[in-house]
């Protein structure tokens, strides 16, 4: 793969840097992202906003950070960077982030662009924004960009992102699934606390809704006695929020940013991990809470009911659904020992399957898949989004599709119609092909049910 990368000059769009006061999981994954092209042999920049404070260029030893603008402006001005660079760039990872930055406008026609989205914005926009702003960035996000990118691959963190696209953008161009990773917990935490403790993870803003789980938590003080709620993260909510929680009596904490050491602390101690999210792209809090054998209750919505396997690593609720009984009834249950330990482990095991390694070979092996010219068409509707095909083991196909994932007696196929595969395969001398649709953990993990074996690439 370095051979393939070395050399390339890759452009990392994002709205923030992880030194930006506001960063969040759409942060780690483009700083991850940029680090694996790296480490790949690219010559990486990360393009950014500038928040205060900070510098207008930055080095973090392996990647180049150019800061231009404020939350507004950085729009234009990363657009005029990439006009100013365009006869220098072969890539553009186009992070969007509600807004898209629309690099397409910007780069020379060879230079391919990726655009990366985290999850479908349409809803959130009525949140932040007055009707009128709202329909603007509506409008934005779906035919817009769905014109200026029409060119283009998008990677997405979920099959729920996926669905998103397709069902309430109409987008209609190559989508591929690359997922967030995620860190192990340290070893030598402490054991589950014995009272009962629920933990909130994530940024402080409107569509988190943390505000709902203070009052379920302060509501349910006198039906689970000595109940806690620590939430950690920072955004512009924080003030609020613990405002709110200082009417709680104590029992709900605000901690702001930790130090990982000591959020790993919480973690370790709590019974139970709380997102009232209205969608996620995926849910990098999620997987980071489960690696420390905590489960998540949430609402099942875009990206979360990915990352969290109902009944076996936490719980889906419907989001009309009362929180605070939802909340007692899980705390109920998690009160046995046996029951407890056994979605602990559950939690573990699943959070062990993401590693940023290998979302970083993901991405990079499609980049370099899409700069060496290998494409076939993208996506048709009614066509599977990602299509599985077994064969007699022994052989191990060359595939010309864009990250393409070949193991022995098998391969998995982004954006790729079955009867192609099919053809593909045949010609290439596997036998005894059969082909299906993938199933959503299959996307997810890049890797065929029932094989033990990672990927080989011919």
């Amino acid at each position: 793969m370095g051979t393939r990368l070395r050399g390339a000059r890759v452009v990392v769009v994002n709205w923030r840097d992880l030194g930006h006061r506001y960063a969040g999981g759409a942060e780690v994954y483009a700083m991850r992202t940029a680090e694996a092209f790296a480490e790949a042999g690219a010559k990486v920049t990360y393009l950014t906003a500038r928040d205060q404070g900070q510098p207008p260029s930055d080095h973090t030893g392996t990647v180049h950070i150019v800061r231009r603008g404020s939350r507004w402006t950085v729009y234009p001005l990363a657009l005029l960077w990439l006009l100013t660079h365009r006869r220098r760039i072969d890539l553009v990872i186009d992070c969007q982030n509600g807004i898209p930055f629309f690099s397409p406008l910007a780069v020379a026609r060879r230079t391919k662009v990726v655009q990366v989205l985290h999850h479908v914005h349409d809803a959130q926009f009525k949140v932040h924004f007055p009707p009128w702003l709202a329909a603007i960035g509506q409008w934005l996000e779906g035919p817009v960009a769905r014109l200026v990118y029409r060119r283009s691959t998008t990677v997405a963190v979920s099959p729920s992102t996926v669905d998103a696209m397709r069902s309430r953008l109409d987008w209609r161009g190559p989508v591929h699934v690359v997922p967030n990773g995620s860190t192990p917990a340290p070893h030598g935490l402490p054991t589950r606390a014995a009272e009962p403790t629920v933990v909130c993870l994530g940024r402080l803003v409107p569509q988190k809704r943390v505000d709902r789980l203070i009052d379920a938590v302060d509501a349910l003080r006198s039906r689970v006695p000595n109940l806690n709620l620590h939430i950690i993260g920072g955004g512009p909510e924080e003030d609020a929020l613990k405002a709110r929680a200082h009417l709680c009596e104590g029992a709900v904490k605000v901690h702001g940013h930790l130090p990982e050491a000591q959020k790993s602390q919480i973690l370790a101690q709590s019974w139970i991990n709380v997102t009232l999210s209205d969608g996620e792209g995926w849910g990098l809090a999620v997987v980071e809470a489960a690696g420390h054998g905590v489960p998540t209750l949430c609402h099942d919505v875009d990206g979360l009911r990915d990352s969290v396997r109902h009944d076996e690593t936490g719980w889906l609720i419907a989001p009309d659904e009362d929180v605070t009984e939802a909340l007692h009834r899980v705390l109920k249950e998690l009160v046995d020992p046996t029951y407890a330990r056994d979605t602990a482990n559950r939690c573990r095991a699943w959070a062990s399957r993401f590693s940023w390694d290998h979302s970083g070979t993901r991405f990079t092996t499609l980049a370099a898949d899409l700069l060496t010219g290998s494409h076939t068409g993208g996506w048709l509707p009614g066509m599977p989004e990602a299509t599985v095909a077994r064969f007699t083991p022994g052989t191990t196909p060359l595939l010309r599709w864009p990250g393409a994932r070949v193991g022995d007696g098998w391969a998995l196929v982004e954006q790729c119609r079955p009867a192609d595969l099919l053809v593909a395969l045949r010609a290439a001398g596997a036998q005894d092909v059969t082909v299906r649709a993938a199933s959503a953990a299959e996307r997810l993990h890049g890797v065929v049910a029932g094989t033990q074996t990672r990927p080989v690439r011919p």
